[in-house]
């Protein structure tokens, strides 16, 4: 059984700094790629960041290029996503998500955690 934690959320100013950060559980889980998704209400749900780890290609949302950083251990089975420079647009419930393997998407998914950004 393979689970996904998030950690760090809450509530801050815009022009803020958040980090979030997942583990992945599972004695033998290893996972292709790992990545942050964000869903607000009324919306659709986004990427935000994801790393591959072979090859370390990372990509990221449009919205968040320049003030998002995503990175991890891979062997920990751990990504963090460090959140600058913070707008009330950002708030959404953050999910964590892992690939086992390459071509089917994300296939682990966490619980989410809320960002609220005030203005």
């Amino acid at each position: 059984q393979v689970q996904l934690v998030e950690s760090g959320g809450g509530l801050v100013q815009a022009g803020g700094s958040l980090r979030l950060s997942c583990a992945a559980s599972g004695r033998t889980f290893r996972s292709f790629a790992m990545g942050w998704f964000r869903q607000a209400p009324g919306k659709e749900r986004e990427l935000v960041a994801g790393i591959y780890w072979g090859n370390r290609n990372i990509d990221y949302g449009d919205s968040v290029k320049g003030r998002f950083t995503i990175s991890g251990d891979n062997a920990k089975n751990t990504v963090y996503l460090q959140m600058n420079s913070l707008k009330p647009e950002d708030t959404a419930v953050y999910y964590c998500a892992a690939a086992s393997r390459p071509g089917i998407g994300y296939d682990y998914w966490g619980q989410g955690t809320q960002v609220t950004v005030s203005s």
